[in-house]
């Protein structure tokens, strides 16, 4: 089983103020401190833009780039979204990385509110969702879809809409699947030949089915602590490592705990005991 960090997981996040934004170096020292041995790259701009910048401060401290999770406007037809996803190709073919983890942006700051697509948006996400895996694919880079709430891919229907219609992998994050109303095993038994990449994520269930009513948004959701340490919530994740193994899996499981923290942690405190846990839970299932 591989399994790599992500930012997220000691509260870096793209959205503007999302809480405390802890160094890479702290954080990267952090994943090499439990053992990992890989990670992705987190939100644009948190490393450095600049490609080989990036490289030399994540093999600094030895740890395998895994790839990056993009956010592009995929639904409008005025807007292209291939330039900047050959400018992301650029900064991987110096900085390393195999997968381009796309989110549906809404065009919108934040996660909390999202448009309704019509059919004409439809069509387009669905071409430019097979327009970006060819391009990444003439690069050796594998696009995969990740499903987020407040995107424009959001709700089981709207994933199961984008499998069918596209030829985009899946970044199985069973977190956001699951505030998007997907049993996650039965959505991996439909679809574990689609599944590229997994963002391993539990889940409080009392807090997220509060998601889909309205009655909190997400970032209320997160505050709250409806993501919890792998092992801790609701997430079957004995049962998503087995069907994949079935179904010959092979990449990256990804540690992700949505939070957001307040100030700076104590040193050798403060996220990576989380992190440490789901670590040491995700190991066990191997």
């Amino acid at each position: 089983m591989k399994i790599a960090g992500a930012p997220i997981s000691w509260g870096v996040c793209e959205v503007p103020g999302w809480g405390y934004q802890m160094s890479p170096d702290r954080v990267l020292k952090e994943m090499k401190e439990i053992g990992l041995t890989a990670t992705e790259f987190g939100p644009q701009g948190w490393l450095p833009i600049e490609a080989q910048e990036r490289a030399q401060a994540v093999a600094k401290y030895g740890l395998e780039p895994v790839g990056s999770f993009f956010l592009a406007v995929m639904h409008d037809p005025n807007i292209d979204p291939i330039p900047a996803v050959e400018k992301e190709l650029e900064a991987f073919a110096a900085a390393g990385g195999s997968y381009l983890i796309l989110a549906a942006d809404s065009g919108r700051e934040g996660y909390d509110a999202r448009p309704v697509l019509d059919e004409t948006g439809w069509h387009t996400l669905f071409t430019n969702l097979d327009r970006i895996t060819a391009v990444c694919a003439e690069n050796g880079v594998t696009a995969c879809v990740h499903p987020h709430w407040g995107t424009m891919i959001q709700n089981l229907d709207e994933v199961e809409r984008v499998l069918d219609n596209s030829n985009v992998g899946l970044c199985l994050d069973t977190g956001h699947l699951a505030c998007g109303g997907a049993d996650v095993v039965a959505l991996v038994k439909k679809y574990a030949h689609r599944v590229d990449i997994v963002h391993a994520k539990d889940i409080h269930k009392d807090l997220t089915d509060k998601l889909l009513p309205g009655e909190i948004v997400w970032g209320e959701g997160v505050k709250a602590g409806m993501f919890a340490p792998i092992g801790e919530g609701d997430i079957d994740f004995k049962a998503i490592v087995t069907l994949l193994n079935e179904a010959g899996f092979d990449g990256y499981y990804v540690l992700e705990q949505d939070i957001m923290i307040n100030e700076e942690p104590p040193a050798g405190g403060g996220p990576i005991d989380n992190a440490r846990k789901s670590f040491e839970a995700l190991k066990a299932l191997a």
